[in-house]
């Protein structure tokens, strides 16, 4: 790995999948660049939230863990030596297109011809739900709202709230492991993909969940922060309790553009609106990609982060080449570095 220079010609700003996918684009076009993220290792959510977590919608991949995906695209770019600011948070962006200066939270500045957001959600947090006593069992890992390890849960009382992907996910890829698992959610109508939906029916017929619904988290019981029992609530009040030994709520994360919304680009709820055919924002020669990037049709989904990283850096390229036109070729005619 390089020394990060002081100039650049791309930097691009989030290093999770989209991010590092945007750093092998540019490099195939030889472009120069610079990954910055105020994570202490690259993969972004992947790799801090759900490393262990199947990934089913990467092309070729039926099923890839976070973790594997991340040093996959690691390896993609290995042999380009691209340089990366880690634990650094990009706090202050002037000038234009062609020629910005990038602050950071270290004292770092980089200049850049052009900009690529890759931040993801931005700074996440769980939403937590409003339980009283929440955090003495959040000390003890008896309420958690990531599954880094998959062996941590291996015959535990789980009990997991809520009705999105992320909860469906979970409850199939923990029902294997747990002793006893209840999917808590306040209607019986999960948001999910169809053949998730379609396993988790499986899953109940054979008694490996136990979905209780229509139920809302109510109240923890416990000492010292040991989780004996949630005791949930239906729309009239009656409540139940559910014997657990760990709390996983999966309400979606809380999101915050941070500095990025203080640049003069327009935002709409902790995204950054693009245009659809190069991701430009409305700031000229800056671009956004992956998840923190809208638009009529956008989907949120990895797939199409990387999609949008191809598309961001054949726009950057007249950026920094302005007297040269790109002639497309194909990686296969291209190649790599040796």
């Amino acid at each position: 790995m390089t020394d990060t220079p002081a100039e650049t010609d791309v930097a691009i700003i989030g290093a999770g999948p989209a991010g590092l996918f945007a750093a092998f684009q540019c490099a195939m076009l030889r472009l120069n660049c610079v990954l910055i993220d105020v994570l202490p290792e690259v993969g972004g959510q992947c790799a801090a939230l759900y490393p262990e977590k199947p990934i089913y919608d990467i092309p070729a991949c039926p099923a890839v863990e976070g973790a594997q995906l991340i040093a996959r695209l690691e390896e993609q770019i290995a042999p380009f030596n691209i340089p990366r600011l880690l634990k650094h948070r990009v706090e202050s962006l002037e000038g234009h297109r062609g020629n910005f200066t990038l602050g950071t939270n270290q004292g770092t500045t980089l200049k850049a011809k052009a900009i690529i957001i890759a931040a993801g959600a931005g700074a996440f947090g769980p939403n937590r739900p409003p339980l009283e006593g929440l955090e003495a069992f959040e000390d003890t890992g008896a309420v958690q709202y990531y599954v880094r390890r998959k062996a941590d849960f291996a015959g535990r009382r789980i009990v997991i709230a809520g009705g999105g992907d992320s909860a469906l996910d979970w409850a199939l890829s923990l029902k294997d492991n747990a002793e006893k698992l209840y999917l808590v959610h306040r209607r019986d109508r999960f948001r999910g993909a169809p053949e998730s939906l379609r396993q988790l029916d499986e899953a109940v017929a054979a008694g490996q969940i136990e979905k209780v619904v229509p139920y809302q988290l109510h109240a923890l019981h416990g000492q010292n922060g040991a989780l004996e029992g949630v005791e949930v609530a239906d729309l009239d009040g009656a409540t139940r309790m559910l014997e657990a030994d760990v709390l996983l709520p999966f309400f979606g994360l809380a999101t915050d553009l941070g500095p990025v919304a203080r640049w003069g680009m327009d935002t709409m709820r902790s995204t950054i609106p693009v245009t659809p055919s190069s991701c430009e924002t409305s700031l000229p020669g800056v671009f956004a990609v992956g998840d923190v990037a809208t638009y009529p049709g956008k989907l949120k989904l990895i797939l199409q982060g990387f999609s949008e990283a191809a598309m961001a850096a054949h726009s950057i390229y007249p950026i920094v080449n302005p007297d040269q036109a790109l002639h497309f070729e194909y990686s296969t005619s291209k190649g790599v570095p040796a």
